[in-house]
């Protein structure tokens, strides 16, 4: 836990030096190079604790033994780019290198991240902030595919703000090749892009009471698509409103915000595609709680608060900036702490951090009981 407050108190502290602007294509600037260097550490430090884990996440072990199916020509659920990532480079290594695997996944991922952040949104320092308050780093050491579209997505959206659709779509059929639940986000993003009128609102209202009340039909549906989930836990645990009361709640408080600062979102672009983004969500997750994983869907949504949140303080001035800055400082905190306090259950397991560096004769006794109980 220790580690984790260090690594967020001093990559925020760089990210606070990194400042938007024009690039000059004729010479590099003194803020460029700062800029650049600030980015190269926070970097660094990110992808350091990303490759040196092992063993971090509630789905480490299943991804080795995964790849050394996918290695082995065995039968697999993964997608194709990801399965023919994986024989490449176990290839190239001469044998299942996993740390390679995961380092690799890891470091395109943080690249992403930094790379969405520093291009759309209005401060980076402050979408830096929640990037890692909220735990959307920290969280990305669990299912690393997802997160890797996810990165992808979030990167996606500048494309989509332009309405260079045929871009967007490219990369995101691209992301589906590693984790194919991406391809929901087409229709969801070019719905959440469009002005939205108060029948459309309706519209939403009723969808999300139908989708609930047709929710058995739903689930053939989302069975077909998802096969690997029939008759199991996933089924029976990990669904309903209160498995997602805090994703509700956090879009409820930016909904909240963004409603109090209306002025910001009205004639924004931008800033209009993350509020119906946010709005889609709570409909998400209320009318699909059923659903099991309805997070995997609703990540898709709500990972671009920490776009919007700066988009909203930079458009706002006076009193009313300091007091909204302040109160999304605190709730990043309070928020922050309580994924401290839960990073050690089950469903995250992100906590206790372990490196190879310090457990490796420890994890090499999990891969021996792994091997001998795949026998």
């Amino acid at each position: 836990m220790i580690l984790y407050m260090i690594i967020t108190l001093a990559t925020i502290a760089v990210a606070f030096t990194v400042s938007r602007q024009t690039v000059n294509n004729i010479c590099v600037t003194r803020r460029q190079l700062l800029n650049n260097i600030s980015l190269a550490a926070i970097f660094a430090v990110l992808t350091a604790a990303c490759v040196l884990r092992t063993g971090v996440g509630n789905d480490y072990v299943n991804y080795i033994q995964n790849a050394h199916e996918i290695n082995v020509g065995g039968v697999t659920v993964t997608e194709p780019g990801y399965n023919l990532f994986v024989k490449i480079l176990y290839t190239l290594c001469g044998s299942e290198n996993y740390l390679w695997l995961f380092g690799i996944i890891g470091c395109a991922t943080i690249y992403l991240y930094l790379k969405a952040i520093y291009d759309s949104s209005e401060s980076f320092a402050m979408s830096f902030l929640l990037f890692m308050t909220l735990g959307i780093y920290f969280r990305s050491f669990n299912t690393v595919r997802y997160y890797f579209v996810l990165a992808i997505t979030l990167y996606s959206l500048r494309y989509v703000v332009k309405k260079e659709y045929l871009k967007f779509i490219l990369l995101i059929v691209f992301a589906a090749f590693f984790h194919k639940s991406v391809l929901v986000v087409i229709p969801l993003y070019y719905i959440c892009n469009r002005k939205w009128n108060r029948y459309f609102y309706g519209i939403i209202g009723v969808g999300t009471a139908a989708a609930y009340l047709l929710r058995d039909y739903i689930m053939q549906l989302a069975l077909k698509l998802y096969p690997s989930y029939e008759n199991t836990i996933y089924l029976t645990e990990g669904v309903g409103l209160s498995e997602s009361i805090l994703s509700i709640g956090r879009c409820i408080l930016i909904l909240i915000m963004a409603l109090l600062c209306y002025e910001t979102i009205r004639d924004d672009k931008a800033n209009t595609l993350y509020f119906n983004m946010n709005i889609l969500a709570i409909a998400l997750y209320i009318g699909g709680s059923f659903i099991p994983l309805i997070s995997r869907f609703g990540y898709y949504l709500i990972t671009a608060q920490i776009i919007l949140i700066p988009g909203i303080l930079a458009k706002l001035d006076g009193k009313k900036k300091k007091y909204m800055t302040i109160a999304v400082v605190v709730f990043a905190v309070l928020y922050f702490a309580y994924f401290l306090k839960v990073a050690y259950e089950p469903g995250i397991s992100v906590l206790p951090y372990k490196s190879w560096l310090f457990d490796h004769v420890e994890w090499n006794n999990v891969e021996e009981n792994l091997m001998y109980n795949n026998r």
